[in-house]
């Protein structure tokens, strides 16, 4: 038996918002998130990673720039050519229609990856993202945001409008007080004390159909100029609003 060279095997680490996820996050979701992850596998001089399918490129030529991060995954013995026909097998499993931006994603792909090639995963705090925003104070009211943004990656078009609505049913209406009952103090110290839950539980208050507006109108713009693909034109348009709602929270503070 020859005994086979072994290749280094590298994750690269990336931060899709470029640091505007630290910055804006506890103003955005109620809770600090570090960055966007998105990883890619670098091993046999070329870098994979999921991006409307399984894609490879020379590795420090992708799209995404200079890593954030680069994680020593260890050393794979196995060869290049069994390498890619793994690939060619999980390709179905990897493509524009099996993307979800939650749970299978690019993470999913490069934590499938380094298992194959080294017996180990990515790190959680890679891999623990999505969750982390979604049991945040805004998760479940971004959540058909997202579901309109997978829609849109998917078919490259541009997206309809969708509000920042709770999927829970709402509360009951408070109970009519007769006419003479309940005294003007009491009734104004229980809008007070409405107001002020209302507030803790929805950080951004009436702003976020604004903000999902603003983000839809950035979006058919950029689309409408022809120069971007739609994942591109989907990224920018959410940078441009967080900046500028970034900039008006810092003046105001």
């Amino acid at each position: 038996m020859v005994w086979q060279e072994g290749y280094k095997v590298v994750l690269n680490v990336y931060d899709l918002s470029n640091g505007l996820a630290r910055q804006l996050s506890t103003s955005f979701l109620g809770k600090p998130i570090e960055a966007i992850w998105h990883t890619g596998v670098v091993v046999y001089g070329n870098e994979y990673f999921f991006g409307g399918g399984i894609q490879s490129l020379a590795a420090g030529r992708t799209p995404y720039g200079r890593p954030v991060r680069v994680v020593e995954m260890g050393e794979t013995h196995i060869p290049r050519e069994v390498f890619e026909d793994y690939l060619r097998d999980i390709s179905p499993r990897y493509t524009a229609e099996t993307y979800r931006l939650l749970s299978h994603n690019c993470n999913n792909f490069s934590n499938e990856v380094a298992q194959f090639l080294v017996g180990a995963g990515i790190p959680d705090y890679i891999l623990n993202l999505p969750a982390e925003v979604m049991s945040s104070p805004m998760g479940p009211l971004i959540m058909p945001m997202i579901q309109n943004l997978e829609s849109t990656l998917r078919t490259n078009a541009a997206p309809q409008a969708t509000q920042f609505v709770p999927s829970s049913v709402p509360p009951p209406p408070p109970p009519q007080n007769k006419p003479g009952e309940g005294s003007s103090s009491s009734k104004q110290e229980d809008k007070a004390a409405k107001a002020k839950q209302g507030s803790a539980a929805d950080p951004l208050g009436g702003a976020r159909g604004k903000v999902q507006e603003e983000v839809m109108r950035e979006f058919a713009a950029i689309m409408a100029s022809g120069t971007l693909r739609a994942s591109e034109a989907a990224a920018l348009a959410m940078r441009r609003v967080m900046e500028r709602h970034g900039d008006a929270t810092m003046q105001q503070s």
